[in-house]
């Protein structure tokens, strides 16, 4: 019996969901201990890899990136400038306008976790059919094109 395309595209999709789901249970567990270790909360290392991929960001465009109020970026910024994460500049063209960028050692800290996650996802897809490893590749140049 031959199945039809949505059937499969169901069956694809649900293993796609299993895939996200036990990946990213991995993922975080790892991030988890290794961020306690260092004080620093989810939304803080989501928003140091924002600076890691930016020269800086102003107040309002880690506001806007992360979902928050300019006041709660504020709170998330002063955090990491304490713990030596980030610092605040002041704009050349605009002492009053503040930027924020990631340092040597909140760039250092993106790098490793960003390695160690590399490293878990390619032990998973180690163990993937090839089938398997097209579809999280077809999903990935996906997710990519619509975030840009």
């Amino acid at each position: 019996m031959k199945t039809s395309p949505s059937k499969t595209s169901d069956v694809d999709t649900d293993r796609l969901a299993d895939f996200v789901l036990f990946t990213q249970r991995s993922c975080i567990l790892n991030l988890s201990s290794e961020l306690n270790r260092g004080n620093i909360s989810f939304p803080q290392f989501f928003l140091m890899a924002y600076l890691s991929s930016e020269e800086y960001l102003t107040m309002s465009d880690i506001a806007k990136k992360m979902g928050h109020s300019t006041a709660a970026a504020t709170g998330l910024v002063d955090r990491l400038e304490k713990l030596s994460y980030v610092e605040r500049v002041h704009a050349a063209e605009d002492r009053r306008k503040i930027m924020v960028r990631i340092t040597q050692k909140g760039a250092e800290l993106v790098a490793r976790m960003r390695g160690e996650i590399a490293s878990n996802l390619s032990d998973i897809m180690s163990d993937m059919d090839e089938d398997e490893a097209d579809t999280v590749d077809h999903v990935n140049r996906a997710l990519t094109s619509r975030s840009q």
